[in-house]
């Protein structure tokens, strides 16, 4: 008995040092970002260039379009997706990021310099999210133990997962793993975290954008037990980015997450909750 309670007891000390060291390295950033200054723009590498009245149109038009869905969603008592859902909503949000790349351009808006594409190698942004991606977990998992909590222990895990789980093929799997961890991860950063993220931080700040921008994030997937653990991982993705200055680094973390989670989740009988 007694053994029993000083292994809980050190459970629970080695969770709360988790938690401090992943608050302690996000702190670290903010701190970090902080120092740099209050520029309300990222250079482009063009005097001037930067985003502006077109873009922020073009977000306020992306915004609403995500509320409006966001509303429809809510409306609705169950969302039962299936393959053809999924391969429209991929390719539709692939839709989305060719035109935001196509309109940036035709503008004369450099988007490797914007976006820090060449800022940091492939191998450096997967290790830079590999540990931003260990720091983040202990807080998602805290939002998602209060969300548990609060809702009485509802179950967090998104429509896709129950998708993969009732694939009948190994092909339909397959193809689930590349839209949620190829697929997504560099499309919903480019939207998120480039686009929007972008936009509302020229206008209105990085404090403003980034709770705005996380929300956002957050209730575009449409599923309310997920809202906080995403809105902390939408917050993390965002330090991440405004730390770094490359995109690569979120799409990193976005990829990992969800490779993470698609495995962990989709095979419940090899862990605890």
């Amino acid at each position: 008995m007694l053994a029993g309670a000083f292994i809980s007891a050190l459970g629970n000390l080695l969770v709360a040092l988790f938690v401090l060291a992943g608050l302690a390295i996000y702190f670290t950033l903010i701190r970090q970002i902080k120092a740099r200054g209050p520029a309300t723009t990222r250079e482009t590498g063009l005097p001037g260039r930067t985003f502006g009245l077109a873009e922020a149109l073009l977000a306020s038009v992306l915004i609403l379009f995500l509320l409006t869905n966001i509303v429809a969603a809510a409306g609705r008592s169950t969302i039962q997706l299936s393959n053809r859902d999924l391969i429209a909503d991929f390719l539709l949000t692939l839709a989305v990021v060719f035109f935001i790349a196509a309109f940036l351009k035709i503008r004369g808006l450099d988007l490797d310099a914007l976006a820090g594409f060449s800022k940091a190698s492939l191998k450096r942004s997967v290790s830079t999210g590999i540990v931003l991606l260990l720091a983040a977990a202990p807080l998602i998992a805290v939002a998602e133990g209060l969300t548990q909590a609060l809702l009485g222990g509802e179950s967090s895990k998104q429509e896709i997962v129950d998708l993969f789980n009732n694939s009948s093929t190994i092909q339909q799997r397959v193809m689930i793993i590349v839209l949620a961890v190829v697929v997504a991860p560099i499309s919903e950063e480019f939207i998120f975290r480039f686009f929007i993220y972008g936009v509302l931080r020229r206008y209105f700040g990085i404090a403003v954008a980034l709770l705005f921008n996380s929300l956002l994030f957050a209730a575009a997937h449409t599923h309310l037990p997920s809202v906080a653990p995403l809105f902390v991982l939408g917050a993390c993705f965002t330090l991440a980015y405004e730390w770094s200055g490359s995109i690569l680094v979120n799409m990193a973390m976005h990829a990992l997450f969800n490779a993470a989670q698609l495995f962990l989740l989709a095979f419940p009988e090899l862990f605890q909750q």
